[in-house]
């Protein structure tokens, strides 16, 4: 029987505009201003060593590492604060888990570190709704691709797997890891391009799965 649903956060319940204004605009503004160069010129050099990095790996989800690495001067902290007007939730969101809430125990399962999740469940004001937020990147120190993050987090909430089930916008980190332990997973596709036994592509086609089962 399920007793907990967990979601992704980026791309799930947040659009990635406040990520997005964050790593893309905000950091490679400072980039700019600090070394004296034009911002596009900031933002090709940045973005490519973002990507020398990639998704999968834990480095990629922290600020600290890459203000580290381009020596920016400045607290990020800040410019999370600076951009916390740019948080957008999904309208198809909140309505589903004020319902879900009334059954299950709603859980945040992502790889965003957790300052990200934060202010932006604050912002939405969304976090009533959730017992337990997991970041992978600051409580676990992996990233979600690993099959042992949904592990240990059976193991906190001391459910098992088959007691789980996961939603997420991410083909590997919400889909097929957790399926690996045998949570119940599906992929949310926001765009409509897919479709499957397993994809939805909003709240309301999850939470109509959920009710026929």
């Amino acid at each position: 029987m399920v007793k907990v649903i967990s979601f992704d956060f980026d791309g799930t319940i947040a659009s990635h505009k406040f990520a997005d204004k964050f790593w893309l605009e905000g950091v490679p503004r400072l980039y700019a201003k600090q070394n004296d160069m034009s911002l596009k010129s900031a933002k090709k050099y940045l973005f490519e060593e973002y990507d020398k990095i990639g998704d999968s790996r834990i480095e990629w989800y922290d600020p600290a590492y890459w203000f580290n690495r381009f020596k920016i001067d400045s607290d990020w902290n800040d410019l999370l604060k600076y951009y916390q007007q740019s948080v957008e939730i999904y309208p198809d969101v909140a309505p589903v888990l004020q319902r879900l809430s009334q059954h299950y125990s709603l859980i945040i399962s992502s790889n965003a570190k957790r300052e990200f999740i934060d202010i932006q469940l604050d912002a939405s004001q969304l976090r009533h709704y959730f017992t337990n937020i997991f970041s992978s990147t600051s409580d676990f120190h992996t990233v979600k691709k690993v099959t042992d993050f949904y592990g240990m987090i059976c193991k906190k909430l001391s459910v098992q797997p088959q007691d789980m089930v996961h939603i997420g916008d991410h083909k590997e980190f919400d889909y097929l890891s957790p399926q690996k332990l045998g949570i119940t997973a599906f992929y949310l596709d926001r765009t409509k391009t897919s479709t499957g036994p397993d994809i939805v592509h909003d709240f309301a086609q999850f939470e109509e799965i959920l009710l026929k089962n």
